[in-house]
């Protein structure tokens, strides 16, 4: 293999390191949202439109989760990007109209945020301007 195309270790390790901490932090996501009597469906939900972090159910409502991990909550939410919502959005609705209930099924979109200690925010209908 050419010199020039080899990967390079360290990016590999920040790569990897990046793929555990956001597990975790979804671990802690879903942790809350159980404590909250939801029931956690899926994780890392991949559609034609996009990845759906974590799906819930509670009382027969869908609630599809972003999780945003840094520094801070404030840094992890200015993570966020309208491109991203928009496929956040459409892969919400590839899965929930795919159910039983079609477009008639209840859902939500929330962000839960997460900071560099591991505690967690969680903003109920974060989308709802849009």
């Amino acid at each position: 293999m050419p010199f020039d195309v080899m990967p390079d270790a360290g990016r590999q390790l920040r790569g990897l390191t990046s793929y555990h901490a956001g597990c975790a932090a979804e671990d802690g996501v879903a942790a809350e949202y159980e404590r909250q009597g939801c029931t956690v469906l899926r994780r890392r939900w991949r559609g034609r439109a996009g990845e759906i972090d974590l799906i819930a159910e509670k009382d027969g409502a869908l609630i599809f989760v972003e999780v945003k991990k840094s520094r801070s909550f404030a840094a992890a939410a200015a993570r966020i990007t309208t491109r991203q919502v928009g496929r956040i959005f459409a892969a919400a609705e590839e899965y929930a109209f795919a159910g039983p209930r079609g477009s008639l099924t209840d859902f939500r979109v929330d962000l839960a945020l997460v900071d560099a200690h591991g505690s967690v925010e969680l903003r109920e209908n974060a989308f709802a301007w849009m």
